[in-house]
């Protein structure tokens, strides 16, 4: 109860404050991810965080995900260390929002279009990085009418770099920092008449808080596009990312040798329109990964005499077109085919021998109609549905419907409700003694109502929502006839409610506010029962300083046989001065409190840590 007076009080602060000032901020209010076309965010029911690329920058942080966590509202990433996510056992960057993520339940998106490991189905937190961000959108609950499978608990859309006019654009960022970390990058935008593209490079690295913890990752994107006419535009985009990383083990049970080598890569293609009536387009994509790793041992005890080793792919086509039939409306159509598959294997470190672990893969065939209508000129209605076939699970039916109520002074009402749906992986299917190919798609449903308002002339945003989601065939592994097996036996349950606002406070000042309560019927991991972020960003002259305070609390870290909760906050603050108009020293201090927490079970985060170095822009 204090904490939500607190809470209060704060935001009645941001509003009264905010009230007496002349200067607006703007808040990007056109988003493509909850409709395929370009829409604002007044008109869909959906709730969409938007997190624009000065933000994503002020806190001078190679990955994505931190600001992610702190940003949006019901929004939780794991962490195990200073820098670098890892895969397999004892991995961080499981992503869940409103309770909902775990492995494979929320889908990452790069430009529209769907990454994420194809027999393991779930995303790879070390590819998502900032230099290649022009901002990321949050959908907030299911996405599966437009997306499919994994978008059962939300979806992260990477929107890549632009530059919406003639000229080029060039930063080049390097810092050092505690425990040996060093990160660096260069990116370019660029844009000469009917051409445009992006392209960076980046290497970062530490040696970790624990032994065996080093963490080694370098990264590369290459984005073009080419206007044909005033209304076709031909795009294509790659990325590859390569990372090593050794995992310590817990605290309790170190491990000797657990390391990993990944490569990653996506590539996709494609042609858009945009007509005054009309917009779409067709792209086709594809990802890939190897994966070489050694499960380790624990100390004392006998090294591992086989390697695990997989190669990975996703590739598909998306093509969708919205049409205006008529005044208010917007009805679009799409296709996706997607094939997802690989191939896994062990080899003998001694003579080299492999065994086949899988070799398999899996096609989906969806079409889809989404239509939005302004019924009034203060109503807006939207209704979809999908039909989605799977070679394994057969074919799933998602609807969904939503009201806006365009209330007045800037205000607006919105009701939603929506299915989700994911298809069992491979390997949830196939994969290790505990698979099981007779599994059922897992399937949720969910109700929210949300508000949000633009005050005092536009220097002001607040927002609100309520929801509440039910799923049912959660894929769980259980004793079944003297072995383990995965079954659809679990139940989710969860409600809560989301609040936020941001100001323009002073010409020199913004301020930012987030919180989120989870009710959770069935506790789940990597999802606090409380998270707060209070946030400031200020500039004045060549210094600028930048951070906030989070509190997270009831985050289950382990849930049997006694489940374990943490609570604790976090401190970070940058603060950065310019040297010269484009010259710009920065430093970073997290965790300033020097807090003993952890996101994961038996993994210890760093205290308090710092990083400093320069940011070049030209």
């Amino acid at each position: 109860m204090r904490r939500s007076v607190l809470l209060a009080a704060f935001l009645s602060g941001l509003s009264l404050h905010a009230a007496a000032q002349r200067d607006t901020i703007q808040f990007g209010e056109t988003v493509v991810t909850g409709a395929r076309t370009a829409v604002t965010q007044r008109n869909v029911p959906m709730t969409i965080s938007v997190i624009d690329r000065q933000k994503l920058t002020e806190n001078y942080r190679p990955s994505l995900l931190p600001t992610l966590t702190e940003q949006v509202p019901g929004m939780f990433v794991t962490g195990r260390g200073m820098m670098g996510y890892g895969i397999s056992s004892g991995a961080a960057g499981t992503m869940t929002i409103r309770g909902i993520g775990g492995m494979a339940q929320m889908l990452v998106l790069v430009d529209g279009l769907p990454q994420y490991a194809g027999l393991y189905g779930h995303p790879v937190a070390d590819a998502y990085q900032t230099m290649l961000a022009e901002r990321v959108e949050v959908l907030r609950g299911p996405a599966s009418l437009i997306y499919g499978s994994n978008a059962m608990g939300g979806v992260m859309n990477i929107v890549t770099r632009r530059l919406p006019y003639d000229g080029m654009k060039n930063d080049i960022q390097v810092g050092w920092g505690s425990y040996g970390t060093f990160q660096s990058e260069y990116s370019n935008v660029f844009r000469q008449g009917k051409l445009a593209g992006a392209a960076g490079i980046s290497h970062n690295s530490t040696d970790g808080h624990r032994p065996n913890s080093q963490f080694r990752e370098g990264s590369g994107f290459l984005k073009l596009g080419y206007d044909l006419d005033s209304h076709w535009t031909a795009q294509a985009l790659g990325n590859l990312n390569w990372f090593s990383t050794s995992n310590p083990g817990t605290t309790a049970a170190p491990l000797v040798d657990n390391d990993a080598r990944v490569l990653r890569g996506m590539a996709s293609a494609g042609i858009e329109n945009r007509y005054d009536r009309t917009q779409g387009a067709v792209r086709g994509f594809i990802s890939w990964g190897h994966h070489h790793i050694n499960d380790g041992y624990n100390e004392g005890g006998t090294p591992r005499t086989s390697l695990y080793l997989h190669n990975d792919f996703m590739l598909g086509i998306s093509a969708y077109q919205g049409v205006r039939l008529f005044r208010g409306n917007m009805t679009t159509v799409g296709l996706d085919w997607q094939q997802v598959g690989g191939h896994a294997w062990n080899r003998a470190m001694a003579t080299g021998e492999e065994t086949d672990i899988v070799r398999k893969t899996e096609n989906d065939l969806a079409g889809y109609i989404d239509f939005r209508q302004d019924i009034t000129p203060l109503l807006t209605a939207h209704a979809g549905l999908r039909a989605d076939h799977h070679t394994q699970a057969g074919t799933e039916w998602i609807p969904q419907g939503g009201l806006v109520l365009h209330m007045a002074r800037q205000a607006e009402l919105s009701a939603c409700v929506s299915k989700g749906f994911h298809h069992p992986t491979i390997k949830d299917l196939y994969m290790f003694r505990i698979a099981n190919a007779d599994l059922r798609p897992e399937r949720m449903m969910n109700y929210e109502l949300s508000y949000k308002q633009r005050l005092a002339a536009n220097r002001l945003r607040i927002g609100g929502s309520i929801f509440l989601l039910d799923a049912e065939n959660i894929i769980q592994t259980q004793m079944v006839d003297g072995r383990m097996q995965n079954i659809n036996t679990g139940r989710l349950k969860n409600w809560g409610l989301e609040a936020e606002a941001a100001c323009k406070a002073l010409p020199s000042l913004e301020l930012n506010a987030n919180y989120s309560f989870l009710h959770m019927k069935h506790p789940v991991m990597a999802a606090p029962q409380n998270k707060l972020y209070l946030g400031a960003d200020w500039h004045s002259g060549r210094w600028a300083v930048a951070g906030g305070l989070q509190y997270i609390g009831g985050l289950y870290t382990s849930l049997a046989p006694n489940g374990h909760k943490e609570e604790f906050w976090l401190l970070n603050l940058t603060a950065s001065h310019r040297l010269h108009f484009n010259i710009r020293l920065f430093v970073r201090g997290e965790n300033l409190l020097a807090q003993r927490y952890s996101t994961m079970g038996g993994f210890p985060m760093p205290r308090a840590t710092f990083m400093g170095g320069v940011h070049i822009h030209f």
